[in-house]
């Protein structure tokens, strides 16, 4: 069975050309609150608020979200829309109860399960990947974590912020935490982020550059806004069309649930290494079916090769939209898979490495994309293959620019 990972990051942004200034004042009960962070998700774009409460930070014109925020206060997540922008913001912040902050984290003992479980957050958060180990979590003790045995689901939460510095992409990257959940072979997080360029001389700044144009190129939004630009083709970009059905060799799992129960209901001493060509017996069926859970759930068949933009996206009403079939498959010729990549379970064969390979699985039907390349719901696709590789350490500003001009 393919292992399946969706990575969500919450965020709506838009950039175009012309530039603008918001301002706005934060208070809390008509008192004016300082140090509130002001900043637009996952961007460099941000302020704090002065003694009086103001911030200002000038903007491209385009669509954000724009978050207030403030500990021991909700968290504001404004829609901000440069077209309708005439007048200062006004914010009025509302404290907040943190149950789990108050009673569960208090009582978070830092022994060898909280160190088991960190590794394991780092790996599905950060990733494994080159750029990754460069990306320091510098205050894991905010993260509480909560394992359930049973269905084997690993849950994170924080109680303040996470700080990241990133020493392979010159970035200080604040996350604010919402959710993090990792369910057998598919991992959640939905957070904000704010990202500040860290200091260093030309020779840092030059290895940061290459870093962050690796880091660009053949990413999902390197891919969305080569596709915008119809330059995917000389880009590097091969997309396939493929429909995923059921493998009708493996049995379903209501079969296979009834097999499980048949073989611990026996009293029979069983042998799982006898090779069953007739079965004799229910028991024997049983063993045939659990014998057959290995295979693969589902079969991908390949249908339409080399895609066009037209295949991919439409425009309509004044927006584009990704609106094709079934499922993409996306390889990347420019650059080939890290052996991390390759050896990254554990009953993984090394091999040469190949072209970089992704697979675009859409959620929903017609999913926003804006002109720059961003979907509007992120959540609206879930990705596999390399794309699920490349976790949160491979991870740029939205307002990232090559230069190429992308």
């Amino acid at each position: 069975m393919k292992n399946r990972f969706l990575f969500v990051c919450l965020f709506v942004t838009s950039i175009c050309l012309a530039q603008i200034t918001i301002k706005g004042k934060v208070y809390q009960v008509n008192e004016p609150l300082e140090g509130v962070a002001v900043y637009l998700n996952n961007t460099m774009l941000g302020a704090t608020t002065n003694t009086d409460g103001e911030f200002s930070i000038p903007v491209k014109e385009g669509q954000y979200d724009l978050i207030i925020s403030y500990l021991g206060f909700k968290k504001i997540n404004y829609a901000l829309n440069t077209t309708e922008y005439n007048k200062p913001l006004i914010f009025n912040l509302e404290e907040t109860y943190d149950l789990l902050d108050e009673i569960t984290i208090k009582k978070v003992i830092y022994d060898e399960d909280w160190q088991y479980n960190l590794t394991a957050f780092k790996q599905d958060f950060i990733g494994i990947t080159e750029l990754s180990e460069k990306c320091i979590l510098l205050n894991p003790h905010v993260l509480y974590f909560d394992f359930n045995t049973n269905k084997n689901i690993l849950t994170a939460y924080a109680k303040k912020p996470l700080q990241l510095k990133h020493k392979g992409l010159g970035y200080l990257i604040t996350y604010e935490l919402e959710s993090f959940v990792r369910n057998k072979n598919t991992v959640t997080y939905l957070g904000y982020s704010r990202y500040q360029e860290l200091k260093g001389g030309k020779r840092k700044q030059k290895k940061w550059k290459k870093n962050r144009l690796k880091a660009f190129n053949g990413s999902v939004i390197h891919f969305y806004k080569a596709v915008l630009n119809n330059s995917f083709t000389e880009d590097g970009f091969i997309v396939n069309q493929f429909k995923r059905v059921l493998n009708p060799e493996r049995p379903t799992d209501t079969v296979i649930k009834k097999a499980k129960e048949l073989v611990r209901l026996s009293s029979t001493k069983i042998n799982f290494y006898t090779d069953i060509k007739r079965p004799k017996s229910a028991l024997d069926s049983a063993m045939v079916v659990l014998k057959k859970i290995q295979l693969p759930k589902f079969i991908d068949y390949l249908y339409k090769s080399k895609l066009s933009k037209d295949d991919i996206i439409t425009f309509k009403n004044e927006a584009f939209y990704l609106s094709f079939k079934d499922n993409l498959s996306i390889v990347y010729t420019k650059e080939k898979e890290e052996l991390r990549y390759i050896t990254r379970n554990a009953f993984s064969k090394k091999r040469e490495p190949l072209p970089q390979t992704s697979s675009l699985i859409p959620l929903e039907k017609n999913i926003f994309l804006d002109r720059n390349g961003i979907l509007i719901n992120p959540l609206a696709t879930f990705y596999e293959g390399y794309w699920s590789y490349e976790k949160f350490g491979n991870s740029l500003p939205l307002d990232y620019i090559t230069d190429s001009n992308f």
